[in-house]
Protein backbone atom coordinates (compact mmCIF):
# COMPACT_ATOMS: atom_id res chain seq x y z
CA UNK A 1 0.00 0.00 0.00
CA UNK A 2 2.64 2.54 1.04
CA UNK A 3 5.42 1.22 -1.22
CA UNK A 4 5.04 3.74 -4.13
CA UNK A 5 4.63 6.59 -1.63
CA UNK A 6 8.19 6.01 -0.35
CA UNK A 7 9.69 4.79 -3.64
CA UNK A 8 9.91 1.14 -2.56
CA UNK A 9 9.86 -1.76 -4.99
CA UNK A 10 8.97 -4.46 -2.43
CA UNK A 11 8.00 -4.71 1.25
CA UNK A 12 11.07 -3.86 3.35
CA UNK A 13 10.05 -5.31 6.71
CA UNK A 14 8.45 -8.71 6.13
CA UNK A 15 9.07 -11.07 9.05
CA UNK A 16 9.52 -14.10 6.77
CA UNK A 17 13.29 -14.79 6.58
CA UNK A 18 14.66 -13.60 3.23
CA UNK A 19 18.40 -13.97 2.72
CA UNK A 20 18.42 -10.91 0.41
CA UNK A 21 17.66 -8.84 3.53
CA UNK A 22 20.30 -10.37 5.83
CA UNK A 23 21.80 -7.65 8.03
CA UNK A 24 25.44 -8.25 8.95
CA UNK A 25 25.52 -5.57 11.65
CA UNK A 26 24.85 -6.14 15.32
CA UNK A 27 27.48 -8.93 15.31
CA UNK A 28 25.33 -11.06 12.95
CA UNK A 29 27.93 -11.10 10.18
CA UNK A 30 30.70 -12.09 12.59
CA UNK A 31 28.59 -14.95 13.97
CA UNK A 32 27.79 -16.13 10.44
CA UNK A 33 31.48 -16.19 9.45
CA UNK A 34 32.39 -18.04 12.66
CA UNK A 35 29.67 -20.63 12.01
CA UNK A 36 30.91 -21.26 8.48
CA UNK A 37 34.43 -21.80 9.82
CA UNK A 38 33.25 -24.06 12.67
CA UNK A 39 31.17 -26.23 10.32
CA UNK A 40 33.86 -26.52 7.67
CA UNK A 41 36.82 -27.13 10.00
CA UNK A 42 35.55 -27.84 13.49
CA UNK A 43 34.47 -30.96 15.32
CA UNK A 44 31.78 -31.75 17.83
CA UNK A 45 28.47 -29.94 18.24
CA UNK A 46 27.71 -26.23 17.70
CA UNK A 47 25.11 -24.26 19.67
CA UNK A 48 23.42 -20.95 18.72
CA UNK A 49 21.17 -19.34 21.35
CA UNK A 50 19.00 -16.25 21.02
CA UNK A 51 15.69 -14.84 22.23
CA UNK A 52 12.47 -15.25 20.26
CA UNK A 53 12.69 -13.04 17.16
CA UNK A 54 16.45 -12.42 17.42
CA UNK A 55 17.20 -13.78 13.91
CA UNK A 56 18.16 -17.44 14.43
CA UNK A 57 16.09 -18.71 11.49
CA UNK A 58 17.55 -16.06 9.17
CA UNK A 59 21.04 -17.13 10.26
CA UNK A 60 20.20 -20.75 9.51
CA UNK A 61 18.89 -19.85 6.05
CA UNK A 62 22.06 -17.86 5.32
CA UNK A 63 24.21 -20.81 6.34
CA UNK A 64 22.39 -23.08 3.91
CA UNK A 65 22.94 -20.46 1.20
CA UNK A 66 26.64 -19.68 1.62
CA UNK A 67 28.11 -23.00 2.76
CA UNK A 68 30.45 -24.57 0.18
CA UNK A 69 28.89 -27.03 -2.26
CA UNK A 70 30.82 -29.90 -0.72
CA UNK A 71 28.80 -29.47 2.49
CA UNK A 72 25.37 -31.08 2.35
CA UNK A 73 22.89 -29.67 4.89
CA UNK A 74 19.61 -31.08 6.22
CA UNK A 75 17.06 -29.22 8.31
CA UNK A 76 14.99 -30.52 11.26
CA UNK A 77 12.27 -27.98 12.06
CA UNK A 78 9.94 -30.13 14.20
CA UNK A 79 11.13 -30.35 17.82
CA UNK A 80 8.42 -32.84 18.97
CA UNK A 81 10.20 -35.91 17.67
CA UNK A 82 10.32 -39.06 19.80
CA UNK A 83 13.72 -40.73 20.31
CA UNK A 84 12.74 -43.76 18.24
CA UNK A 85 11.60 -41.52 15.34
CA UNK A 86 14.45 -39.02 15.05
CA UNK A 87 16.77 -41.38 13.14
CA UNK A 88 13.98 -42.08 10.64
CA UNK A 89 13.43 -38.32 10.28
CA UNK A 90 17.12 -37.73 9.51
CA UNK A 91 17.18 -40.64 7.06
CA UNK A 92 14.10 -39.19 5.34
CA UNK A 93 15.80 -35.79 4.97
CA UNK A 94 18.84 -37.54 3.46
CA UNK A 95 16.46 -39.35 1.07
CA UNK A 96 17.57 -42.79 2.19
CA UNK A 97 15.35 -45.63 1.00
CA UNK A 98 14.41 -47.64 4.11
CA UNK A 99 11.47 -49.94 4.92
CA UNK A 100 8.92 -48.39 7.26
CA UNK A 101 9.43 -51.14 9.84
CA UNK A 102 13.24 -50.78 9.90
CA UNK A 103 14.52 -50.92 13.48
CA UNK A 104 16.99 -48.53 15.06
CA UNK A 105 20.05 -50.66 14.24
CA UNK A 106 19.22 -50.85 10.53
CA UNK A 107 18.60 -47.11 10.31
CA UNK A 108 21.88 -46.37 12.08
CA UNK A 109 23.77 -48.70 9.72
CA UNK A 110 22.18 -47.03 6.68
CA UNK A 111 23.10 -43.58 8.00
CA UNK A 112 26.68 -44.60 8.66
CA UNK A 113 27.03 -46.13 5.17
CA UNK A 114 25.64 -42.95 3.57
CA UNK A 115 27.97 -40.70 5.58
CA UNK A 116 30.99 -42.87 4.72
CA UNK A 117 30.12 -42.62 1.03
CA UNK A 118 29.85 -38.85 1.31
CA UNK A 119 33.19 -38.70 3.12
CA UNK A 120 34.83 -40.82 0.41
CA UNK A 121 33.51 -38.32 -2.15
CA UNK A 122 35.10 -35.45 -0.22
CA UNK A 123 31.72 -34.20 0.95
CA UNK A 124 30.43 -33.32 4.42
CA UNK A 125 26.99 -33.51 6.04
CA UNK A 126 25.60 -31.06 8.64
CA UNK A 127 22.27 -31.16 10.52
CA UNK A 128 20.53 -27.93 11.53
CA UNK A 129 18.15 -28.51 14.46
CA UNK A 130 15.67 -25.61 14.88
CA UNK A 131 13.80 -24.92 18.14
CA UNK A 132 16.12 -27.31 19.96
CA UNK A 133 14.88 -26.05 23.33
CA UNK A 134 11.56 -27.82 22.67
CA UNK A 135 13.13 -31.17 21.81
CA UNK A 136 12.83 -33.94 24.45
CA UNK A 137 16.10 -34.63 26.25
CA UNK A 138 16.00 -38.27 25.16
CA UNK A 139 15.80 -37.15 21.51
CA UNK A 140 18.72 -34.77 21.98
CA UNK A 141 20.70 -37.65 23.45
CA UNK A 142 19.84 -39.81 20.42
CA UNK A 143 21.13 -37.04 18.13
CA UNK A 144 24.27 -36.79 20.27
CA UNK A 145 25.02 -40.46 19.54
CA UNK A 146 25.23 -39.58 15.84
CA UNK A 147 28.27 -37.41 16.61
CA UNK A 148 30.12 -40.64 17.45
CA UNK A 149 30.13 -41.59 13.76
CA UNK A 150 33.65 -40.84 12.58
CA UNK A 151 36.72 -42.03 10.73
CA UNK A 152 40.23 -42.06 12.17
CA UNK A 153 40.70 -38.40 11.28
CA UNK A 154 37.28 -36.77 10.79
CA UNK A 155 33.75 -36.62 12.11
CA UNK A 156 31.21 -37.87 9.59
CA UNK A 157 28.48 -35.52 10.78
CA UNK A 158 28.27 -31.95 12.09
CA UNK A 159 25.35 -30.90 14.32
CA UNK A 160 24.18 -27.29 14.87
CA UNK A 161 21.56 -26.62 17.56
CA UNK A 162 19.49 -23.42 17.27
CA UNK A 163 17.40 -22.59 20.32
CA UNK A 164 16.04 -20.09 22.80
CA UNK A 165 17.70 -19.48 26.21
CA UNK A 166 15.71 -22.42 27.62
CA UNK A 167 18.10 -24.65 25.65
CA UNK A 168 20.90 -23.71 28.06
CA UNK A 169 18.67 -24.69 30.99
CA UNK A 170 17.98 -28.09 29.39
CA UNK A 171 21.67 -28.69 28.68
CA UNK A 172 22.55 -27.94 32.33
CA UNK A 173 20.62 -31.00 33.50
CA UNK A 174 22.74 -33.87 34.77
CA UNK A 175 21.31 -36.56 32.48
CA UNK A 176 22.35 -34.60 29.36
CA UNK A 177 25.91 -33.77 30.46
CA UNK A 178 27.46 -35.96 27.74
CA UNK A 179 25.86 -33.77 25.07
CA UNK A 180 26.94 -30.62 26.91
CA UNK A 181 30.57 -31.80 26.94
CA UNK A 182 30.48 -32.35 23.15
CA UNK A 183 29.61 -28.69 22.39
CA UNK A 184 32.79 -27.10 21.05
CA UNK A 185 31.44 -23.76 19.75
CA UNK A 186 28.84 -21.53 21.44
CA UNK A 187 27.28 -18.41 19.90
CA UNK A 188 24.77 -15.94 21.33
CA UNK A 189 22.56 -13.59 19.30
CA UNK A 190 22.07 -10.57 21.53
CA UNK A 191 19.56 -7.76 20.93
CA UNK A 192 20.44 -4.90 18.57
CA UNK A 193 21.56 -1.64 20.12
CA UNK A 194 19.85 1.64 19.14
CA UNK A 195 22.68 2.50 16.72
CA UNK A 196 22.36 -0.93 15.12
CA UNK A 197 18.58 -0.53 14.81
CA UNK A 198 19.04 2.71 12.83
CA UNK A 199 21.51 1.00 10.48
CA UNK A 200 19.23 -2.01 10.18
CA UNK A 201 16.23 0.11 9.17
CA UNK A 202 18.05 2.00 6.41
CA UNK A 203 19.69 -1.24 5.19
CA UNK A 204 16.31 -2.92 4.75
CA UNK A 205 14.88 0.16 3.06
CA UNK A 206 17.80 0.28 0.60
CA UNK A 207 17.40 -3.46 -0.11
CA UNK A 208 13.73 -2.80 -0.92
CA UNK A 209 14.62 -0.10 -3.49
CA UNK A 210 14.63 3.14 -1.46
CA UNK A 211 17.26 5.76 -2.47
CA UNK A 212 16.51 8.86 -0.41
CA UNK A 213 17.66 10.03 3.05
CA UNK A 214 16.81 8.07 6.19
CA UNK A 215 13.04 7.78 6.53
CA UNK A 216 13.20 7.49 10.34
CA UNK A 217 14.26 10.42 12.53
CA UNK A 218 16.76 9.85 15.35
CA UNK A 219 14.02 10.28 17.95
CA UNK A 220 11.75 7.77 16.21
CA UNK A 221 14.61 5.24 15.95
CA UNK A 222 15.31 5.57 19.67
CA UNK A 223 11.64 5.14 20.54
CA UNK A 224 11.24 2.15 18.22
CA UNK A 225 14.40 0.46 19.49
CA UNK A 226 13.30 0.88 23.11
CA UNK A 227 9.85 -0.60 22.42
CA UNK A 228 11.23 -3.51 20.35
CA UNK A 229 13.94 -4.27 22.96
CA UNK A 230 16.40 -4.77 20.09
CA UNK A 231 14.65 -7.90 18.75
CA UNK A 232 14.70 -8.03 14.94
CA UNK A 233 11.20 -9.40 14.48
CA UNK A 234 9.68 -6.68 16.67
CA UNK A 235 11.69 -4.02 14.84
CA UNK A 236 10.21 -5.27 11.55
CA UNK A 237 6.64 -5.22 12.89
CA UNK A 238 6.90 -1.72 14.38
CA UNK A 239 8.74 -0.25 11.37
CA UNK A 240 6.11 -1.56 8.97
CA UNK A 241 3.25 -0.10 11.04
CA UNK A 242 5.11 3.21 11.50
CA UNK A 243 5.53 3.58 7.72
CA UNK A 244 1.84 2.86 7.29
CA UNK A 245 0.97 5.56 9.86
CA UNK A 246 3.22 8.08 8.05
CA UNK A 247 1.61 7.20 4.72
CA UNK A 248 -1.85 7.73 6.24
CA UNK A 249 -0.79 11.30 7.14
CA UNK A 250 0.79 11.86 3.71
CA UNK A 251 4.16 12.35 5.46
CA UNK A 252 7.51 11.41 3.95
CA UNK A 253 9.41 10.85 7.18
CA UNK A 254 8.62 8.71 10.21
CA UNK A 255 8.43 10.65 13.48
CA UNK A 256 7.97 9.52 17.12
CA UNK A 257 4.23 10.15 16.71
CA UNK A 258 4.04 7.50 13.99
CA UNK A 259 6.13 5.06 16.04
CA UNK A 260 3.85 5.66 19.02
CA UNK A 261 0.84 4.75 16.88
CA UNK A 262 2.62 1.55 15.81
CA UNK A 263 3.43 0.70 19.44
CA UNK A 264 -0.17 1.18 20.54
CA UNK A 265 -1.26 -1.21 17.77
CA UNK A 266 1.19 -3.93 18.91
CA UNK A 267 0.44 -6.36 21.72
CA UNK A 268 4.04 -6.89 22.76
CA UNK A 269 4.96 -3.22 23.25
CA UNK A 270 3.72 -0.14 25.06
CA UNK A 271 4.76 3.50 25.04
CA UNK A 272 7.68 4.66 27.13
CA UNK A 273 5.23 6.66 29.23
CA UNK A 274 3.18 3.55 29.78
CA UNK A 275 6.28 1.60 30.78
CA UNK A 276 7.37 4.27 33.23
CA UNK A 277 3.87 4.48 34.68
CA UNK A 278 3.70 0.69 34.87
CA UNK A 279 6.98 0.53 36.79
CA UNK A 280 5.83 3.32 39.13
CA UNK A 281 2.48 1.59 39.65
CA UNK A 282 4.16 -1.72 40.45
CA UNK A 283 6.49 0.01 42.90
CA UNK A 284 3.58 1.69 44.71
CA UNK A 285 1.62 -1.57 44.78
CA UNK A 286 4.50 -3.54 46.31
CA UNK A 287 5.15 -0.74 48.81
CA UNK A 288 1.50 -0.85 49.94
CA UNK A 289 1.67 -4.64 50.23
CA UNK A 290 4.77 -4.30 52.39
CA UNK A 291 3.06 -1.78 54.68
CA UNK A 292 0.04 -4.08 55.08
CA UNK A 293 2.25 -7.08 55.87
CA UNK A 294 4.32 -5.13 58.42
CA UNK A 295 1.16 -3.79 60.03
CA UNK A 296 -0.33 -7.27 60.24
CA UNK A 297 2.85 -8.66 61.78
CA UNK A 298 2.88 -5.87 64.38
CA UNK A 299 -0.73 -6.53 65.36
CA UNK A 300 -0.11 -10.28 65.50
CA UNK A 301 2.94 -9.73 67.75
CA UNK A 302 0.93 -7.54 70.13
CA UNK A 303 -1.92 -10.05 70.31
CA UNK A 304 0.55 -12.90 70.92
CA UNK A 305 2.21 -11.01 73.76
CA UNK A 306 -1.17 -10.26 75.36
CA UNK A 307 -2.27 -13.89 74.95
CA UNK A 308 1.00 -15.16 76.43
CA UNK A 309 0.65 -12.85 79.42
CA UNK A 310 -2.94 -13.93 80.04
CA UNK A 311 -2.02 -17.62 79.82
CA UNK A 312 0.89 -17.11 82.22
CA UNK A 313 -1.33 -15.38 84.74
CA UNK A 314 -4.00 -18.06 84.41
CA UNK A 315 -1.44 -20.85 84.90
CA UNK A 316 -0.02 -19.18 88.01
CA UNK A 317 -3.50 -18.76 89.46
CA UNK A 318 -4.40 -22.35 88.64
CA UNK A 319 -1.23 -23.69 90.27
CA UNK A 320 -1.92 -21.72 93.44
CA UNK A 321 -5.54 -22.98 93.59
CA UNK A 322 -4.81 -26.66 92.76
CA UNK A 323 -1.18 -27.45 93.53
CA UNK A 324 -1.72 -31.21 93.38
CA UNK A 325 -3.33 -31.37 89.92
CA UNK A 326 -1.34 -33.26 87.26
CA UNK A 327 -1.06 -31.34 83.96
CA UNK A 328 -1.58 -33.33 80.75
CA UNK A 329 1.54 -33.83 78.64
CA UNK A 330 2.11 -31.25 75.89
CA UNK A 331 4.39 -33.52 73.81
CA UNK A 332 3.22 -33.62 70.20
CA UNK A 333 4.12 -36.76 68.25
CA UNK A 334 5.63 -36.25 64.81
CA UNK A 335 2.62 -37.42 62.79
CA UNK A 336 1.30 -36.79 59.25
CA UNK A 337 -1.44 -34.17 58.96
CA UNK A 338 -4.34 -36.60 58.58
CA UNK A 339 -3.10 -38.84 61.37
CA UNK A 340 -2.35 -35.82 63.59
CA UNK A 341 -5.98 -34.72 63.35
CA UNK A 342 -7.14 -38.21 64.32
CA UNK A 343 -4.70 -38.24 67.21
CA UNK A 344 -5.92 -34.86 68.45
CA UNK A 345 -9.52 -36.08 68.29
CA UNK A 346 -8.66 -39.24 70.23
CA UNK A 347 -6.66 -37.26 72.79
CA UNK A 348 -9.38 -34.68 73.33
CA UNK A 349 -12.09 -37.34 73.71
CA UNK A 350 -10.13 -39.41 76.21
CA UNK A 351 -9.05 -36.35 78.21
CA UNK A 352 -12.66 -35.24 78.43
CA UNK A 353 -13.79 -38.63 79.73
CA UNK A 354 -10.96 -38.84 82.25
CA UNK A 355 -11.54 -35.30 83.53
CA UNK A 356 -15.27 -36.06 83.96
CA UNK A 357 -14.40 -39.22 85.88
CA UNK A 358 -11.99 -37.26 88.05
CA UNK A 359 -14.73 -34.82 88.99
CA UNK A 360 -17.27 -37.52 89.92
CA UNK A 361 -14.73 -39.90 91.43
CA UNK A 362 -11.54 -38.25 92.72
CA UNK A 363 -9.77 -41.59 92.99
CA UNK A 364 -9.82 -41.96 89.24
CA UNK A 365 -7.55 -38.95 88.69
CA UNK A 366 -4.59 -40.93 89.89
CA UNK A 367 -5.12 -43.37 86.99
CA UNK A 368 -5.15 -40.69 84.27
CA UNK A 369 -2.00 -41.20 82.16
CA UNK A 370 -1.08 -38.78 79.37
CA UNK A 371 1.55 -41.17 77.89
CA UNK A 372 -1.17 -43.79 77.54
CA UNK A 373 -3.34 -41.34 75.63
CA UNK A 374 -0.42 -40.49 73.33
CA UNK A 375 0.27 -44.17 72.81
CA UNK A 376 -3.29 -44.69 71.58
CA UNK A 377 -2.95 -41.65 69.30
CA UNK A 378 0.33 -42.97 67.88
CA UNK A 379 -1.29 -46.35 67.22
CA UNK A 380 -4.09 -44.55 65.33
CA UNK A 381 -1.45 -42.66 63.33
CA UNK A 382 0.41 -45.90 62.46
CA UNK A 383 -2.83 -47.44 61.21
CA UNK A 384 -3.49 -44.35 59.04
CA UNK A 385 0.07 -44.45 57.62
CA UNK A 386 -0.25 -48.16 56.84
CA UNK A 387 -3.55 -47.61 55.04
CA UNK A 388 -2.10 -44.71 53.01
CA UNK A 389 1.02 -46.70 52.06
CA UNK A 390 -1.11 -49.68 51.04
CA UNK A 391 -3.25 -47.46 48.81
CA UNK A 392 -0.13 -45.96 47.15
CA UNK A 393 1.40 -49.39 46.50
CA UNK A 394 -1.92 -50.62 45.18
CA UNK A 395 -2.21 -47.71 42.76
CA UNK A 396 1.34 -48.23 41.45
CA UNK A 397 0.78 -51.96 40.92
CA UNK A 398 -2.58 -51.27 39.32
CA UNK A 399 -1.08 -48.92 36.70
CA UNK A 400 1.82 -51.34 36.04
CA UNK A 401 -0.75 -54.09 35.35
CA UNK A 402 -2.71 -51.71 33.12
CA UNK A 403 0.44 -51.20 31.01
CA UNK A 404 0.92 -54.97 30.68
CA UNK A 405 -2.67 -55.37 29.48
CA UNK A 406 -2.26 -52.52 27.02
CA UNK A 407 0.84 -54.14 25.50
CA UNK A 408 -1.14 -57.32 24.90
CA UNK A 409 -4.28 -55.71 23.48
CA UNK A 410 -3.21 -52.54 21.61
CA UNK A 411 -1.49 -52.15 18.23
CA UNK A 412 2.29 -51.46 18.12
CA UNK A 413 1.74 -48.04 16.53
CA UNK A 414 -0.51 -46.90 19.40
CA UNK A 415 0.79 -43.55 20.69
CA UNK A 416 1.22 -42.63 24.36
CA UNK A 417 2.45 -39.38 25.96
CA UNK A 418 5.54 -39.86 28.12
CA UNK A 419 5.39 -37.47 31.08
CA UNK A 420 8.53 -38.26 33.05
CA UNK A 421 10.88 -40.91 34.44
CA UNK A 422 11.04 -41.39 38.22
CA UNK A 423 14.09 -43.12 39.78
CA UNK A 424 13.23 -46.12 41.94
CA UNK A 425 14.30 -45.61 45.53
CA UNK A 426 13.71 -49.31 46.34
CA UNK A 427 14.56 -52.45 44.35
CA UNK A 428 11.60 -54.17 42.73
CA UNK A 429 10.22 -56.84 45.04
CA UNK A 430 11.08 -55.03 48.26
CA UNK A 431 7.97 -54.36 50.32
CA UNK A 432 6.95 -50.69 50.35
CA UNK A 433 6.69 -48.62 47.18
CA UNK A 434 9.16 -45.75 46.71
CA UNK A 435 7.80 -42.53 48.17
CA UNK A 436 8.70 -40.25 45.24
CA UNK A 437 6.73 -42.31 42.72
CA UNK A 438 3.71 -42.60 45.01
CA UNK A 439 3.67 -38.85 45.59
CA UNK A 440 3.97 -38.15 41.84
CA UNK A 441 1.02 -40.44 41.09
CA UNK A 442 -0.99 -38.69 43.78
CA UNK A 443 -0.27 -35.29 42.20
CA UNK A 444 -1.00 -36.51 38.67
CA UNK A 445 -4.31 -38.07 39.73
CA UNK A 446 -5.45 -34.57 40.71
CA UNK A 447 -4.65 -33.26 37.20
CA UNK A 448 -5.66 -36.07 34.81
CA UNK A 449 -7.75 -39.24 34.91
CA UNK A 450 -5.88 -41.89 36.84
CA UNK A 451 -7.30 -44.63 34.58
CA UNK A 452 -5.35 -43.09 31.67
CA UNK A 453 -2.00 -43.25 33.51
CA UNK A 454 0.35 -46.13 32.64
CA UNK A 455 3.64 -47.20 34.23
CA UNK A 456 6.50 -49.44 33.20
CA UNK A 457 10.02 -50.17 34.45
CA UNK A 458 13.15 -49.28 32.47
CA UNK A 459 16.72 -50.21 33.32
CA UNK A 460 19.33 -47.46 32.86
CA UNK A 461 23.05 -47.38 33.56
CA UNK A 462 22.50 -45.58 36.87
CA UNK A 463 19.66 -47.80 38.05
CA UNK A 464 16.03 -48.69 37.61
CA UNK A 465 13.44 -46.06 36.59
CA UNK A 466 9.67 -46.05 36.44
CA UNK A 467 8.35 -44.29 33.33
CA UNK A 468 5.02 -42.46 33.65
CA UNK A 469 2.82 -42.27 30.53
CA UNK A 470 -0.62 -40.87 29.77
CA UNK A 471 -3.32 -41.84 27.29
CA UNK A 472 -3.37 -44.31 24.38
CA UNK A 473 -4.25 -42.99 20.91
CA UNK A 474 -4.64 -44.79 17.59
CA UNK A 475 -4.16 -41.62 15.53
CA UNK A 476 -1.24 -39.21 15.73
CA UNK A 477 -3.55 -36.20 15.32
CA UNK A 478 -5.48 -37.25 18.45
CA UNK A 479 -2.23 -37.60 20.40
CA UNK A 480 -1.10 -34.13 19.29
CA UNK A 481 -4.41 -32.64 20.37
CA UNK A 482 -4.15 -34.34 23.76
CA UNK A 483 -0.57 -33.12 24.13
CA UNK A 484 -1.68 -29.52 23.58
CA UNK A 485 -4.57 -29.78 26.07
CA UNK A 486 -2.60 -31.22 29.00
CA UNK A 487 -2.74 -29.21 32.26
CA UNK A 488 0.14 -26.77 32.91
CA UNK A 489 1.52 -28.94 35.72
CA UNK A 490 1.93 -31.87 33.33
CA UNK A 491 3.28 -29.68 30.50
CA UNK A 492 6.06 -28.45 32.81
CA UNK A 493 7.57 -31.96 32.59
CA UNK A 494 7.95 -31.51 28.78
CA UNK A 495 5.88 -34.58 27.72
CA UNK A 496 6.36 -36.06 24.26
CA UNK A 497 4.88 -38.81 22.10
CA UNK A 498 5.99 -42.45 22.22
CA UNK A 499 4.82 -45.44 20.23
CA UNK A 500 3.93 -48.68 21.96
CA UNK A 501 6.49 -50.47 19.77
CA UNK A 502 9.24 -48.11 20.94
CA UNK A 503 8.18 -48.53 24.56
CA UNK A 504 8.26 -52.32 24.42
CA UNK A 505 11.88 -52.18 23.18
CA UNK A 506 13.27 -50.31 26.18
CA UNK A 507 11.19 -52.00 28.88
CA UNK A 508 13.40 -53.67 31.48
CA UNK A 509 13.08 -57.40 32.13
CA UNK A 510 12.44 -57.55 35.87
CA UNK A 511 13.36 -60.89 37.49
Amino acid sequence: MYYPHFGLQQPPFKITPNTDFFFSGGNRGAVLDALVYAIANGEGIIKVVGEVGSGKTMLCRMLQTILPERIESIYLANPSVAPEDVLHAIAFELQLQLPKDADRLKVMQALQAHLLNRHAEGRQVVIFVEEAQGMPLATLEEIRLLSNLETKQDKLLQIVLFGQPELDENLNQEQIRQLRERITHRFNLGPLQTKDVGEYLIFRLRAAGYHGPHLFTDASIKKLSHAAQGLVRRVNILADKALLAAFAENAYQVTPKHVKAAIQDSEFAESSYGQQFGRYKRFVTWFMYLLVILGGLSIAAMLWQQSTAQKTNANVAGQQAQPAMIKPSTIKPNLPQGARQSAVAVTNTQMGVNNLSALTNPSVSANVSAPAILKDAAMASDRADAAESKNSVGLVNQRLDAMSRLLQSAKPDTILLQIKSVPNALPVGVQGEEHQLAMELERLSQQVEVDNIYLYRMQQKDGLYTVVLYGAYERRVDALEALKSLPPYVKNSRPYMRTLAGISKDMAIIP
